[in-house]
This record gives C-alpha cells, sequence and structure tokens, in this order.
C-alpha cells in the first residue's frame, strides 16, 4: 500500500506542468516532515540542493491555488470535516522586511505584536484540524475583509458545512454580512459589547440596540432571534437576509452570532468547540512542520511555502486516520 506522504504528493502536485516542479514539491514536503527545528530552506536542504529549493519555493512560476483544491478534495475524500474553521495566525517578527508584516494588536495575546497575520482555513473534525486554505492579511485591507476572503477563496458551490471563526476586534457586522452574502451558514463569536438589536427586548429600554453581553446577562439562558436580519458592530448595518434568520447566543461564556440555531444547542456547542481543535492541532502538528517558518520577503514565496506545510500536516492528521481506521 502507499504510504500517505507518497499518496498524497502524487495528488496535489499531479497538475504542476514540469517533472521538476512535481519532485522539488515532494522533495520540500519530506524535509518538513523529517527536519527538526525552524524549517529554513537550507535546513530542509541540509546544504545539498538549497538554491533549487530555494527558487522553487521564492521564485519560480508554480501556482499554489490548484495544490490548495487538491488537498481539499483529498480530505473530503479521507474523511469529510464537520466545519470549516477561519482562524488567524499571529507570526511575530524582530524586524519589518518580511512580507505583511506591521503592528497589529493580537486578541489572544491582549498586546499589540510586531508580525505576519495570516488567516487559514482549516478542515476540521472533533479529532483533527487540517488548514487548506490561507490568506496573508496586507495593511490596505480590513481583517473582517481578509477573514471573509480567505473563506470564500476556497469555497465550493453547494457547500453547506457551517464556518466557524472568532469576529472579535473587527467589523463582524460586515464579516458575517459578507460570508453570508456568499452562501456560507455562519456561527461566530463576537465582541462581548456588540450592539445588537433584537425583537426580544426587555421593557423600557426602548429601540436603540444593546450590547450582547447585557442582552445575555438580562437572560442568561438567551436565545434571542435577531430581527430584520441584522446586527450593528459599529453602526446601524443590516445582514442580507430573511427577517429573524440570526441568533444570540451564549455558549461556554462566550458570545454568538448564527443563522444555524434550528441545529440545537447540543450541535452548536460541539461547533463551537473545533476553533479549540485548531490551535491544538496547530501547536501538535502545524508548527512541528513549520507552517510559522518561511521567513523570505516574497508574497508568491510565503504562500508556497505555506502550501506545501499544509500538505506536510496533512501527512500526519491522515496517519493519524489511517491508525484509527486500523484499530477499528
Amino acid at each position: 500500500m502507499t504510504d500517505p506522504l507518497t499518496h498524497l504528493c502524487t495528488e496535489l502536485f499531479a497538475g504542476l506542468p514540469r517533472r521538476d516542479q512535481r519532485r522539488r514539491g515532494a522533495e520540500y514536503v519530506a524535509g518538513l516532515l523529517r527536519t527538526p527545528g525552524r524549517k529554513s530552506i537550507r535546513n530542509i536542504a541540509g546544504g545539498a540542493g538549497e538554491q533549487r529549493l530555494h527558487h522553487f519555493v521564492s521564485d519560480s512560476t508554480w501556482d499554489w491555488r490548484p495544490v490548495r483544491a487538491a488537498l481539499r478534495r483529498h480530505l473530503l475524500g479521507v474523511e469529510p470535516p464537520d466545519a470549516w474553521v477561519v482562524r488567524s495566525m499571529f507570526i511575530p517578527k524582530a524586524g519589518a522586511h518580511s512580507v505583511g508584516v506591521a503592528r497589529r494588536f493580537c486578541h489572544t495575546r491582549g498586546a499589540a505584536v510586531n508580525a505576519q497575520h495570516a488567516v487559514g482555513v482549516w478542515a476540521a473534525t472533533a479529532g483533527w484540524a487540517a488548514p487548506v486554505g490561507w490568506r496573508l492579511h496586507l495593511a490596505a485591507t480590513p481583517p473582517a475583509g481578509c477573514l471573509a476572503e480567505a473563506y470564500l477563496e476556497q469555497a465550493a458551490a453547494g457547500d453547506r458545512r457551517p464556518v466557524v471563526l472568532d469576529a472579535r476586534g473587527c467589523d463582524a457586522a460586515a464579516l458575517i454580512g459578507r460570508l453570508r452574502a456568499g452562501g456560507a451558514a455562519v456561527l461566530a463569536r463576537v465582541d462581548p459589547d456588540t450592539p445588537v438589536w433584537t425583537n426580544a427586548r426587555p421593557p423600557g429600554h426602548g429601540d436603540g440596540p444593546l450590547p450582547a453581553s447585557r442582552l445575555i446577562r438580562m437572560d442568561p439562558h438567551i436565545r434571542r432571534p435577531l430581527f430584520g436580519g441584522g446586527f450593528a458592530a459599529a453602526r446601524p448595518a443590516r445582514v442580507a437576509g430573511r427577517a429573524d434568520d440570526l441568533t444570540l447566543l451564549r455558549l461556554e461564556d462566550a458570545v454568538w452570532l448564527t443563522d444555524l440555531a434550528g441545529r440545537g444547542p447540543a450541535e452548536l456547542a460541539r461547533l463551537a468547540a473545533l476553533p479549540a481543535r485548531v490551535d491544538e492541532d496547530l501547536a501538535a502538528i502545524g508548527d512541528r512542520v513549520g507552517l510559522r517558518d518561511y521567513t523570505g520577503r516574497s508574497f508568491a514565496g510565503w504562500h508556497r511555502h505555506v502550501t506545501l506545510a499544509s500538505a506536510a500536516h496533512a501527512v500526519l492528521v491522515l496517519e493519524g486516520v489511517d491508525r484509527r481506521a486500523d484499530a477499528a
């Protein structure tokens, strides 16, 4: 039987036009898996062939998008995910010369950091998570736009798997509106002070919005439908869709907005746990294969590296899936 590395690389790189590109792709993924420590091109190549690998990643002409699409199809065929998780990944940098580096506020750190901000789209189940798409946030693009486009770039028509994401720290109204306009079903964590318009307004509170957390404190078991299909993050905004199709709810002491309320609290809680699964596999697998280790200045080089590192991540995930299948 073909091992997961050979099988996956054969499928992922079949569309590359040249034989040497297909060979370099497999070499790079294998190097990410076997090289200890930081996954620089020099460490991966071990001295021999460093220039060839550098050219393949930073200066070559091959398109990373079809490789990501093949990775997505492969994972869907092996073990279909429960949802797509859109997750930010901050990559601290000491200098200002790497592509996409800027001073940014990192919500999980609670502080501004000098870093790249990458947005990954992860196929996720309760047992594993693997990235299938990436977008590098550049300063000219609002964070909400980067998060939305990361998913929409790899979305397939008719795929109604939920999109789970953390919308704190950005224009949540714009983000959810953009995703839903693109056909996504959304479960989004939002800032507790997000102003929300609701038709379940307590007496004496007028017609204006109230902070989401205040509404939840008024009713700790809240599942409030929102009128007009809308809410606002900074000023009145309406999310496209029919009336009363968004719900504000509390899950694990966090505030969420969703159009999936019909799925029931148990399934919503399971979906809300998937970002934690992504965080665990990023730390245990993604960092092991060098998802954050590209140091060059090339925008295309960053995308090629993170695509190949995603393939290496998938190899380790698939080995675990195979072990579970053998045990069963």
